[in-house]
């Protein structure tokens, strides 16, 4: 029964713990440990030991103290610190790939890229380049004594809740068991598509600190994400939480039917959305290039050039694509019923103007309209959004278990903080000072060390 009641005081103890850390990153400024108390529910003693815990353990600290201009005392407010924990974005895609380093506090710790036409390439040389790429990185994360974690992986792909890779069709892999390649192991890897990545890069505060000027939307909103590249893939965020399906397919937007008798897709269906406005098909479309040279980053290069100059047949492409994206957004839109989409990869070269665009045709598609107004923006997280996403979902591992990343001292001192025993021990030159709280009274002990002690074996057994 001991054991049992122990496990209970924890989870409770990692839940509060995780509440805070949430509320501190979605906050569009820092809050003080009133300002916490009042948003979480929580105490203001109880908030008061999880705020002492994450300074001490170099995850919050305070700010200038902000003086108030009507009354009261002054307030401090906390901070997310950078520094000591750090969160590993891996990816794959068909233009190359690359590792991340992501701080709390948004700050990028670490970043490689290597750009390199990746179709038809072996797995096993690509994962030992990238362990080879990564290794250096995690060496210089623990030398400056940041802790990694957790580790996302981004694969322009089907990727399943077993990490198997079951087909990235324009890299030529199929059914690539990804926990055989030591990177992947060795940082215990969350695998899964490019574009759920890069929609979790748009969530604010999901797991990193930002400016509120790179928000499109807002923490807990709904939207589908759009990423084009030489395909296209999709993902739905339901409030403010990417929705992975049954198998870890929900989302992909790209190969919905948007013509029965439409072009053969890779898939081998015809008529789908990648078939129309997928980047290989917008450069053959145009006759820029065909098959493998179309996509080159030559080529989409030239196709962005002349859309740019005016070209004619460029236009027509690109707005028989826009009708193919209507099309398609408007079935998903209605299917899972959100009014915000957001448009991702190629298509951001194309600026607002095609947003504006694409929401003007969408209007008299949507059901509920008028009632209903949707929404198309083109995010501000734009330059490998996958890449961050996946470094997200690594630093979203600690945001969900803090306890489970603070070390086993820190791990015993909030367990001794938690549920009916609850015991804060602080060290003092003088002696320790300890707080007592048991379930609906609340006792103040200061004492020297051996009642302390005596008090600290009490609650752990």
């Amino acid at each position: 029964m001991a054991n049992l009641r122990r496990i209970n005081q924890e989870d409770l103890r990692n839940h509060n713990q995780s509440v805070t850390l949430d509320t501190l990153l979605r906050a569009q400024k820092p809050m003080s440990r009133a300002d916490l108390a009042k948003e979480t529910g929580l105490t203001k003693a109880t908030l008061s030991l999880l705020a002492s815990m994450l300074i001490e353990s170099g995850v919050v600290q305070e700010g200038e103290p902000v003086v108030s201009t009507t009354y009261g005392r002054p307030s401090t407010p906390l901070e997310i610190r950078g520094g000591s924990i750090a969160g590993i974005g891996l990816q794959i895609n068909t233009d190359g790939y690359g590792c991340l380093a992501l701080d709390l506090n948004g700050d990028t710790l670490g970043r490689e890229w290597v750009s390199e036409d990746m179709t038809g390439t072996d797995p096993y040389e690509i994962f030992a380049k990238l362990d080879a790429m990564t290794f250096p990185l995690e060496s210089r994360l623990k030398r400056r004594g940041c802790k990694v974690v957790g580790a996302g992986f981004a694969l322009p792909g089907i990727v399943t809740d077993d990490m198997w890779l079951l087909v990235a069709r324009n890299l030529g892999w199929e059914n690539v068991n990804l926990t055989r390649f030591n990177v992947v192991r060795r940082l215990d890897v969350v695998a899964g598509n490019e574009a759920k990545m890069a929609a979790i890069a748009q969530i604010p505060g999901y797991a990193t600190e930002r400016a509120p000027f790179l928000n499109v939307v807002d923490r807990t909103d709904s939207f589908i994400y759009l990423s084009t590249d030489i395909g296209i893939g999709g993902a739905v965020v339901r409030d403010g939480e990417v929705v992975m399906g049954s198998h870890g397919f929900a989302g992909e937007i790209g190969h919905l039917s948007v013509a029965m008798d439409g072009p053969l897709c890779s898939c081998g269906r015809h008529g789908c959305l990648e078939a129309f406005a997928g980047r290989r098909a917008l450069v053959e479309a145009a006759g820029i290039a065909e098959d493998g040279d179309a996509t080159s980053s030559e080529a989409i290069d030239m196709f962005l050039q002349r859309w740019r100059a005016g070209d004619s047949d460029v236009a027509k492409v690109v707005d028989q694509a826009a009708d193919a994206l209507v099309s398609a957004i408007a079935s998903a839109v209605n299917l899972v019923d959100v009014d915000t989409v957001l448009l991702g990869g190629l298509w951001t070269h194309f600026g607002d103007e095609l947003a504006t665009v694409l929401e003007g045709r969408l209007r008299s598609e949507i059901l509920g309209y008028p009632n209903v107004k949707i929404r198309v923006f083109v995010p501000p997280v734009a330059l490998h959004p996958s890449l961050y996403g996946a470094a997200e979902m690594g630093l979203r591992r600690f945001i969900e278990n803090p306890l489970g990343y603070m070390g086993a001292k820190k791990r015993r001192e909030m367990l001794l903080v938690a549920g009916g025993c609850m015991v804060w021990v602080h060290g003092a030159r003088a002696g320790i000072s300890g707080l007592v709280l048991h379930f609906g009274e609340l006792a103040v002990l200061r004492s020297e060390r051996g009642a302390v002690a005596q008090s600290v074996r009490a609650c752990d057994s």
